[in-house]
């Protein structure tokens, strides 16, 4: 008899199905988020907004997002302290808006709201911070983490 998946993957501990589950969530909930704020924006690299870039803009901030998550997950110190998730995400967020409007990778319409002080939208701004702390909360839940008596 073959052994399960998980016996021949250790990478399965408790706190990596946890960092796969905030994957998958983030996944999820960027990918609306992208298609819902996409009408804020002119262009990308020049081109057309297609559905393959968005997908792949939320594959790229789901793995932003468990980079994010990773420490808070690893480090008991950090994990009751899940809400600087928001503010880890807040930063990447802003490096990351400011890079790509310098470079002409996307430009904003005049229908984004923008951040005076920062200059960058709000809705790109907001996004890996909010749903990478909803994520994490949510994959807790999903992963029983919080039903074993453990909060965050």
């Amino acid at each position: 008899m073959e052994p399960s998946i998980w016996v021949r993957f250790p990478v399965a501990t408790p706190n990596m199905i946890r960092l796969i589950w905030i994957f998958v969530i983030a996944f999820g909930l960027n990918a609306l988020w992208e298609n819902f704020h996409s009408g804020l924006y002119v262009h990308y690299r020049g081109g057309e907004i297609t559905e393959f870039i968005l997908l792949r803009a939320a594959v790229v901030d789901a793995v932003m997002i468990a980079l994010i998550a990773a420490p808070f997950i690893f480090w008991p110190a950090l994990n009751r302290r899940s809400w600087l998730i928001i503010i880890a995400g807040l930063i990447v967020a802003v490096a990351l808006e400011r890079f790509a409007l310098a470079t002409g990778r996307w430009a904003y319409n005049d229908l984004m709201p923008i951040i005076p002080l920062l200059a960058t939208g709000l809705t790109p701004t907001i996004q890996l911070g909010l749903l990478g702390f909803l994520s994490f909360k949510l994959a807790n839940k999903l992963s029983g983490y919080q039903k074993a008596g453990i909060t965050s």
